[in-house]
């Protein structure tokens, strides 16, 4: 499939909150459960990322939502890139690649430290962009904020 050029990104809009949740309620419900967690993050988006120093972006095509990320404020420098989802109807037109891209160059923009994120191996696919735009494994804590964590990574900047 050739990767669309008519995406653009954008920034939070509470309108689309809705496209967050479902999106990320879509990919979890597939392959593991929604989370205590993820239903605080996702009904709650702007209270628990957004006014807590977060950021929200959104994948559009045309006047679609085609996919999305968060970055959760961790401390001063420190963001955890989660909630990244690609709507099914979209996939394989590289749009996460071209989320991860964006990303990184406003995580840098931004002069942050690192970027973390929890993850499950299980995810080959998600695994592998990371790898490629250079996230490497670390310890897991213990406490991880997902039971279905079994990687966590960090990219620092």
């Amino acid at each position: 499939m050739e990767t669309l050029k008519n995406i653009t990104i954008i920034p939070f809009d509470p309108k689309y909150a809705k496209d967050f949740a479902d999106l990320n309620v879509e990919w979890l419900e597939k392959y593991f459960v929604v989370e205590p967690h993820d239903v605080d993050l996702l009904q709650r988006c702007e209270e628990t990322i957004i006014n807590k120093g977060g950021h929200i972006f959104f994948a559009k095509s045309g006047d679609q939502i085609a996919g999305t990320f968060s970055l959760i404020k961790v401390e001063k420098g420190v963001f955890e890139l989660g909630k990244m989802a690609v709507s099914p109807k979209f996939q394989g037109q590289k749009i996460g690649q071209q989320l991860m891209s964006f990303c990184l160059d406003f995580a840098k923009n931004q002069n942050w430290i690192k970027l973390i994120l929890y993850s499950n191996t299980l995810l080959e696919n998600a695994i592998h962009i990371y790898r490629k735009y250079g996230f490497v494994e670390i310890e897991l804590e213990k406490d991880s904020p997902y039971l279905r964590s079994n990687i966590k990574m960090e990219l620092i900047l």
